[in-house]
């Protein structure tokens, strides 16, 4: 979530706002310290905290403060069983702060920078019990403070880290996924030769690129990025997944379709001329084994999970995910 340009939304629209973040977890919780809701005066709010009674707690907490007016940041410290009834058994320390219009210039530059990418900001409490957040160095927006972690700071995430994802082709199953990945950890970059093929709004995580050389655009792909092919066309399938396995750098090649498919692929790639150990990476049938549904939206659903398996397991080894694409494959039936 997008905390600080919720929280400007929400005091443009209804003049202040407040944002509730776990700043300290011990033992089990339903969510990491760092989780953040943003709260509006109406009783609407984005994000989540960890939901149940936690959250139902928090809630009130923030729309008591509203209430109150803008003021110095609320700490409290709960044990989730004694105190709230849940089975978790941790404890969790919520802060609750308070914003209105004379925010807005000090929320602004957090804004841009988390609309730019994950970073982070340091955080310290003024002497008047509020909380003042600096961008550190590199970050690309000048934040109001500049000053190095001392006693009484702290750092704070901005904005979610996303692994990108680049997906070829705008057919059933292709909007289905694009809206599938569009609330979770993914920068989705939706590539389509077809003009008319692509809608003319997508959700802020996802990118219309109209191409007329969709493979080219692989080119622009980071290393680590995940391959998400599904086409109209078999012949510009081929084209971008031998342009993918040949790169050796990305850490998901998936090719929407089935076993047949996948062998007559390997043929023609092998015989161009692609190493065994390329070929190794293609990943077809995509999508999670244990839903068998042909509909678009139950593929999506299974191609989303697998490819937040795959981002996962990167993200702990630290590079392209291992070669054995049965670690990631579905069973051999058709999806296209």
């Amino acid at each position: 979530m997008r905390a600080f340009r919720r929280l400007i939304d929400a005091i443009e629209a209804e003049g202040s706002a407040a944002l509730v973040t776990l700043a300290q977890v011990e033992g089990s919780s339903p969510r990491e310290a760092g989780a953040r809701m943003v709260v509006r005066p109406s009783g609407g709010f984005h994000g989540t905290v960890g939901g149940g009674a936690l959250e139902w707690a928090a809630l009130e907490a923030a729309q008591a403060a509203l209430r109150t007016g803008r003021g110095p940041a609320e700490r409290r410290s709960l044990a989730l069983g004694p105190e709230l009834g849940q089975c978790c058994g941790g404890r969790v320390e919520w802060r609750v702060e308070t914003f209105d219009a004379r925010d807005l210039d000090d929320l602004s530059p957090l804004a841009i920078a988390e609309s730019a990418g994950a970073a982070r900001i340091r955080a310290h409490l003024r002497p008047d019990g509020r909380v003042e957040r600096a961008l550190t160095s590199g970050s690309g927006v000048a934040g109001r403070l500049s000053r190095r972690a001392g006693e009484g700071e702290w750092s704070e995430p901005l904005g979610t880290s996303a692994r990108v994802v680049f997906l070829f082709g705008a057919g059933h199953v292709g909007r289905a996924l694009a809206l599938a990945l569009a609330p979770l950890p993914f920068a989705v970059r939706w590539i389509d030769s077809r003009r008319d093929a692509l809608p003319t709004h997508a959700p802020a995580s996802v990118a219309l690129i109209h191409s007329s050389e969709p493979a080219g655009e692989l080119a622009a792909a980071p290393d680590g990025a995940l391959i998400a092919v599904m086409t109209h066309s078999h012949a510009l399938d081929l084209e971008i997944v031998a342009a993918a396995l040949a790169a050796g750098r990305f850490g998901f090649v998936g090719l929407i379709g089935s076993s047949t498919k996948r062998a007559r692929f390997l043929s023609q790639m092998r015989a161009a001329g692609l190493s065994e150990a390329a070929l190794a990476h293609l990943v077809c049938p995509i999508g999670a084994p244990v839903l068998k549904s042909k509909d678009p939206a139950v593929i999506a659903a299974a191609t989303a999970v697998q490819l937040l398996s795959v981002s996962e397991t990167l993200g702990a080894e630290g590079g392209r995910a291992a070669g054995d694409p049965s670690r990631h494959r579905a069973s051999e039936k058709a999806h296209a």
